[in-house]
C-alpha cells in the first residue's frame, strides 16, 4: 500500500485538494476531521480537555473558540493539549491504516495540516504540498469568521514556511491557478504513485521522489 501524505499551510487550498482526491476515489484520513469528532459531543477527547482547561465545555462538546481563547498565544497551554490530542488522532490514523491494508487497498491518503511539523513525512511515502501565493492566501484566510491578521501571523509563525514545505515536496500543488490546474496536477500525481503500487508486506521507505515535476 502506497501512502500518500497531504499538507499545506493555512488558506492554501489543501481541503479542495483533500477533495479531488476524494472524486479519484481514494480514501483520505482528515486529521482535523478526527479533531473535531474528538472534541464534539460525546467526544472522547472532552473529558480530558475539560480537565485540562475547566469551562470550555458546552452541551458535552468542547466550545473550540473557547478553547482557541486558551491556547492561542500561551505555548505551554498548546502543548497540554497537544499530549491530549496527538495520540488519540495517531490511534485513528493507525486503525485507518490499518483497515485500508487488510483490504489490500493501493493508495490512500493521510490529510495532515502539520505532517511536517510533527515529523509526520516520515509514515508517508510521498508528499504532496499544497501552495498558492501569499497574497492570496491572506485573503482567503482573512474571510474566515474571527480571523485577523494578528492572529494570521501567529499562525504562520507556528507552521513551517511554505518555501521549506514546497522544497521538501515530492508533489507541488498549486491552487492559485484555478481548480482546473489543481486537478490536473493531482491526477499526474496520483498516476504516478499508483505505478509505485507495492505489493502487502513490502517494506515503506521514506518518500521515494524530490520534487517530482508534474
Amino acid at each position: 500500500m502506497t501512502i500518500l501524505g497531504l499538507t499545506g499551510s493555512i488558506g492554501m487550498g489543501k481541503s479542495t485538494a483533500a477533495a479531488m482526491l476524494r472524486r479519484f476515489g481514494l480514501p483520505v484520513h482528515d486529521a482535523d476531521a478526527t479533531v473535531h469528532r474528538l472534541l464534539g459531543a460525546g467526544g472522547a477527547a472532552v473529558a480530558a480537555v475539560e480537565a485540562a482547561f475547566p469551562g470550555v465545555t458546552v452541551a458535552n462538546a468542547i466550545d473550540r473558540a473557547a478553547l482557541a481563547d486558551r491556547v492561542f498565544g500561551h505555548p505551554e497551554a498548546l502543548r497540554s493539549l497537544e499530549a491530549i490530542l496527538h495520540p488519540l488522532v495517531r490511534a485513528a490514523e493507525t486503525a485507518f491504516l490499518r483497515r485500508h491494508r487488510r483490504r489490500r487497498t493501493p493508495l490512500v491518503v493521510l490529510d495532515i495540516p502539520l505532517l511536517f511539523e510533527t515529523g509526520g513525512e516520515a509514515r508517508c511515502d510521498a508528499v504532496a504540498v499544497v501552495t498558492c501565493p501569499a497574497f492570496l492566501q491572506e485573503q482567503r484566510v482573512q474571510r474566515r469568521p474571527g480571523m485577523t491578521r494578528g492572529r494570521l501571523a501567529a499562525i504562520r509563525a507556528q507552521q513551517m514556511p511554505d518555501a521549506e514545505k514546497r522544497r521538501r515536496a515530492t508533489f507541488v500543488i498549486p491552487s492559485g491557478l484555478g481548480r482546473r490546474e489543481t486537478l490536473r496536477r493531482l491526477a499526474a500525481a496520483v498516476t504516478v504513485l499508483r505505478s509505485l503500487h507495492k505489493p502487502p508486506g513490502h517494506a515503506r521507505n521514506r518518500p521515494r521522489y524530490r520534487n517530482h515535476r508534474l
